[in-house]
């Protein structure tokens, strides 16, 4: 259980006002790149980038196994590894990487780069499938985010970030902003193409529970649907909410929003007898990566943490710098 002090704090979170943070140019760049302040506008950026001749592109590859064969369970890559040893494995010695320093905000650095940088390298990414209503009740959203983590237990709190676009805010920004709720869940292998879907630039009044044909399942404590075809979903209330400005000419703001879970369902036949774990291969779950890429789990290892106490009996290494720590 979590103590006094921290649902105390919870409580002075739950009661704070959204703040909202103007970012100054020259504030977000380097002195040594103070000239992008003045450079002219780069284009409007999209994440949504011109795709052609994908039908083709894609023929010749194999069909995806639906084979659903149990994941695989293997070693670790370098079971023999010791204390002190580094990376064992790799067919380049760290020491002779080369790395490119790049400054995000140079006058020659576009926003389609950093992007598509971060999210190759941020990789794989969860996706958090979100459902929001406006705030008269009109209007559902359904629609995917893969800037979104967990980020505590105790009590079950979760991030969801924006990130600036051209144009207007996202329908589900302003929907969490204005009602503080949402359901987010879970995306499998089995959905995800109805996942993607829910991501088109419908015309509004279209929902995208309609487009994607995916099943509104009841809720408890919010007002959001939840999707029944996902193994976990998560009511959730915004008890905080980060706005951010003046990052681009012509660029909306971006914001991240601080979710506390107040309900959990979960697929009955995916989790053990007393709900407090869900089977990998009921869960099936997708990972974002770069471009337009996912990933699937086709095979796991074991890693146990470890303890002082324990292990530095097994190891001269952990020894030794204990022991060196002691003379200093």
């Amino acid at each position: 259980m979590s103590s006094p002090l921290r649902r105390k704090n919870l409580k002075q979170l739950r009661a704070f006002k959204y703040p909202t943070y103007k970012m100054s140019p020259s504030a977000m760049r380097s002195n040594s790149s103070a000239v992008a302040a003045v450079a002219t506008p780069k284009p409007a950026f999209s994440a949504v980038q011109p795709v052609t001749n994908f039908a083709h592109k894609i023929a010749n590859r194999p069909d995806f196994d639906h084979s659903n064969k149990p994941i695989e369970m293997t070693k670790s890559p370098d079971p023999n590894w010791s204390y002190g040893d580094g990376v064992r494995t790799s067919q380049i010695p760290a020491a002779n990487q080369v790395h490119r320093e790049i400054d995000p905000y140079s006058s020659n650095r576009s926003v389609s780069q950093n992007y598509r940088l971060l999210i190759s390298g941020i990789a794989p990414r969860p996706v958090g499938f979100l459902s929001t209503v406006s705030k008269d009740g009109k209007t559902k959203n359904l629609a995917p985010f893969s800037y979104f983590q967990m980020v505590d237990h105790d009590p079950p709190m979760f991030i969801v970030s924006f990130s600036s676009r051209h144009g207007r805010i996202k329908d589900t920004y302003q929907n969490m902003k204005d009602t503080k709720e949402c359901v987010i869940n879970t995306v499998s292998e089995n959905m995800i193409e109805a996942v993607n879907a829910s991501s088109i630039d419908a015309p509004y009044g279209i929902s995208e529970w309609d487009i994607t044909g995916l099943t509104e399942g009841e809720t408890i404590t919010v007002k959001p649907s939840r999707v029944k075809e996902s193994v976990l979903s998560i009511e959730g209330k915004v008890v905080d909410l980060k706005e951010f400005e003046g990052h681009r000419p012509g660029m909306s703001g971006s914001a991240i929003f601080l979710v506390e879970a107040t309900r959990l369902w979960v697929q009955e036949d995916a989790a053990n007898e007393d709900f407090s774990h869900i089977e990998l291969d009921k869960l099936r779950p997708i990972g974002q990566l770069g471009g337009m890429a996912y990933g699937r789990i086709t095979s796991t290892f074991d890693l146990p943490r470890t303890r002082w106490v324990d292990e530095k009996p097994k190891s001269e290494w952990l020894t030794k710098l204990e022991s060196e720590r002691s003379n200093l």
